[in-house]
């Protein structure tokens, strides 16, 4: 096990700069998920840490020690790809053995380490299969199976997901932090799909446009956003953002929307008709007798929710409710958000208010 430190990290091809200087601390046998839009860098961040795209700038240190220049083989990390990355000619017990038989280890440590990551994996009775005779779910376990046996300080996964249907991810994302619990292998893992990253990560960093938006757990990341950026692409539904102004009453502050006013709490001056973004997440966002007025767009029944999707001031609303009501398309109703449950943002640079 060892820790990942990456100081002011940069990439270019050619004049083109993909990573702006990151700094990133990684602790040892901490589950840490790179998320962020397609684009962002994740992927290529990723790939300098395993050493499979060079580096035009800064640090890269696992254990403490620099590997900037040291290749794949010398860094000792694993890496899972998103497409299994299998030998279609071997069995499985074969492909998860064959880094392990190219480091000319015995054999019977080979085979010892084989079977235990197999019964860790729920492998055994597929050792002597090829994997063609596999489902996705079980090459993505021979897949996760080749990283385990050789050990190493750091693992790195690649979007592992991806190719995988919605009922197969959501098992393999709970077998995937159940592994790292067994193992306590510092991790690193690229998504672009924010519930994974909420559901896995013990702290996750959100690059934008080769940026760091934000790194903190994901409940930090969830109840405080740093930015209107974080704000909408962490939580499903994302936070609603509505144009909002500034009020200061008796030693309050209030929210204006079209209208409608919402108490923010007790403050200084905040400066009469000052621009502000206001962010509500969907689960804050309730009916009421009055306040925003929006009309029902679309109404969506998951059963133990109701999502509600509306139309006000403009913009697109989402709220979900706990409960069944009945709502139809077309219907006028009134929103307020939940008292204290309100966000700010700077509308000319999305910046937080606090």
């Amino acid at each position: 096990m060892a820790n990942v430190t990456i100081r002011t990290l940069r990439k270019s091809y050619g004049e083109l700069e993909v990573i702006h200087g990151l700094d990133i601390d990684i602790a040892d046998g901490e589950f840490v998920v790179l998320v962020g839009p397609s684009g962002c860098g994740k992927s290529t961040l990723l790939r300098m840490i395993a050493g499979l795209e060079d580096i035009t700038s800064g640090e890269i240190r696992i254990a403490d020690k620099l590997v900037n220049n040291l290749p794949p083989a010398e860094r000792d990390i694993a890496m899972v790809f998103q497409n299994y990355a299998l030998y279609p000619h071997k069995t499985v017990a074969a492909n998860m053995a064959f880094a392990l038989r190219m480091r000319r280890m015995p054999k019977a440590e080979v085979k010892e380490r084989v079977e235990k990551a197999a019964e860790v994996l729920g492998l055994t009775p597929y050792l002597d299969r090829y994997p063609r005779a596999l489902s996705g779910g079980q090459r993505q376990r021979v897949a996760m199976g080749r990283a385990i046996v050789r050990d190493p300080q750091v693992f790195l996964f690649d979007e592992p997901l991806s190719n995988l249907d919605a009922k197969l991810r959501v098992q393999m994302r709970a077998e995937i932090r159940e592994l790292h619990q067994r193992l306590s292998t510092t991790t690193v893992y690229v998504t672009h799909d924010q519930i994974e990253a909420m559901t896995m990560a013990d702290k996750i960093v959100v690059l934008r446009d080769g940026h760091v938006a934000q790194i903190g757990t994901p409940l930090e990341l969830y109840d405080k956003p740093a930015n209107a950026f974080v704000a909408e692409f962490i939580g499903s539904p994302s936070m609603n953002l509505l144009d909002a102004t500034l009020q200061h009453r008796d030693g309050e502050i209030w929210a204006e929307v079209d209208g409608a006013r919402f108490p923010i709490g007790g403050g200084r001056d905040a400066g009469d008709g000052r621009p502000v973004k206001l962010g509500i997440r969907p689960e804050n966002l309730l009916p009421d007798n009055d306040g925003l007025p929006a009309e029902v767009a679309v109404v969506e029944q998951t059963g133990s929710e109701t999502h509600i999707i509306l139309r006000a001031n403009g913009s697109e609303l989402t709220t979900v409710l706990r409960d069944r009501r009945e709502f139809k398309p077309g219907q006028q109703i009134y929103l307020r958000p939940e008292s204290g449950a309100v966000h700010l943002f700077d509308p000319s640079n999305g910046a937080r208010i606090d």
